[in-house]
């Protein structure tokens, strides 16, 4: 692919992209049909169809295959593996989930405090609480938003309570 037709395809993957946040769906997934025709390989487009069957139609298994095809076409682009990880949690399959945050913390770039916060969620998901307040702690050592912090602390302080429940 030369640089101008790469430029074209970006210009309507960020056009999609837009559309998207103006909630205007239909619109957004035409676009990204119109790059896929263009480049089947254009792994961004999937991740982005991926999050619209996940979010807007719950269609889980259309989801889940668009977001196996970006991730193989390409897996760099950091936002597939929040937006895997969340469908994953969504669909029970915590093993691969873990295995796929694991794998996050090795791409460049990935936003280190959200896929530590994501395995802690899988974690806790799983009962294993100990090691999900390790998590929700390195989240919040290396995050630099204040919102953010108090979220894992109080994640933290939740599975301190469902530690106790076994308890009873």
């Amino acid at each position: 692919m030369d640089f101008l037709q790469k430029q074209k395809l970006d210009d309507l993957f960020f056009e999609a992209d837009a559309l998207i946040k103006e909630k205007r769906i239909t619109e957004a997934i035409s676009t990204l049909e119109v790059i896929l025709v263009e480049a089947p390989d254009y792994g961004k487009a999937y991740n982005h169809l991926g999050w619209i069957f996940e979010t807007q139609y719950k269609d889980y298994v259309k989801a889940e295959d668009m977001y196996r095809k970006c991730l193989a076409l390409d897996p760099n682009y950091t936002p597939i593996y929040v937006n895997f990880s969340i469908l994953l949690s969504t669909l029970g399959k915590y093993a691969e989930q873990l295995e796929l945050l694991n794998t996050a913390l090795e791409v460049p770039g990935i936003d280190r405090p959200n896929i530590y916060n994501e395995l802690g969620i899988c974690l806790e998901m799983t009962g294993r609480y100990d090691d999900a307040m390790e998590k929700y702690k390195m989240a919040a050592r290396l995050t630099l938003l204040d919102a953010n912090i108090d979220t894992y602390l109080n994640s933290i302080e939740r599975c301190k309570k469902k530690k106790t429940i076994d308890t009873l």
